[in-house]
């Protein structure tokens, strides 16, 4: 399975002819990263996470691309959808699934806390093919299993350095990717990539930096 990795958190599956991108957001190259796709897959409503309007754009162009959601997200795109709507799918948590022949297992629910006067929203995180998790805007680790490689969300205005590496200790994947990493500039993507490699070599989990637009099989 092909994975490339576009700015911030947004990412494409190739396998077997099949396309699957998550998350294409205001930060990622949306056009780009749906050339071909079959079906796109969304953690949760941040604009940075889905860029409604060039999604549509490309739903429209491409009558066979099927959108997956949470449900309250779901509900909110099909309202303004028009005759989109009936490609725009519920997903629910703790739930096994095939979408454009892709195997994804759903875990978490919920927007990890950014501050207590601003709103929660659902946020699920998947588990692709069962080997590459992507946890969306959460430290949910998947429960039962450990993930050959996760996606790991190395700054967000909702977590500290601390959090990182704690998730990264958790999952106890062997292999980890830099995801929702586009409000650090050069300077600060190496110092928290830099604790992200050692701790996670300590506990058996090899960090690699991924630059946007690049490629990796797993």
């Amino acid at each position: 399975m092909k994975m490339t990795k576009y700015t911030h958190s947004c990412v494409r599956f190739e396998q077997g002819g099949n396309v699957l991108v998550l998350d294409p957001g205001t930060f990622s190259e949306v056009e780009t990263a749906l050339e071909d796709a079959n079906a796109i897959l969304v953690t949760h409503e941040h604009a940075d996470h889905l860029d409604r309007t060039r999604v549509f754009a490309q739903m429209h162009d491409a009558p066979g691309l099927e959108l997956y959601a949470p449900k309250s997200l779901a509900d909110s795109l099909r309202a303004e959808a028009g005759d989109l709507a009936g490609r725009i799918h519920d997903v629910e948590p703790n739930a096994s699934f095939t979408i454009a022949g892709f195997g994804i297992q759903s875990f978490g629910g919920q927007h990890a806390l950014i501050h207590p006067l601003i709103p929660m929203v659902a946020n699920i995180g998947y588990l692709v093919e069962g080997r590459v998790y992507h946890p969306g805007d959460s430290f949910v680790v998947p429960n039962g299993l450990r993930p050959r490689t996760v996606l790991v969300p190395v700054h967000a205005p909702w977590s500290k350095v601390g959090e990182v590496l704690d998730f990264v200790i958790a999952t106890g994947a062997e292999r980890a990717y830099n995801i929702h990493d586009a409000l650090l500039n050069e300077t600060g993507l190496g110092m928290v990539e830099g604790h992200v490699t050692r701790f996670g070599k300590t506990y058996g989990t090899e960090f690699r930096h991924l630059d946007s637009c690049e490629s990796v099989d797993l």
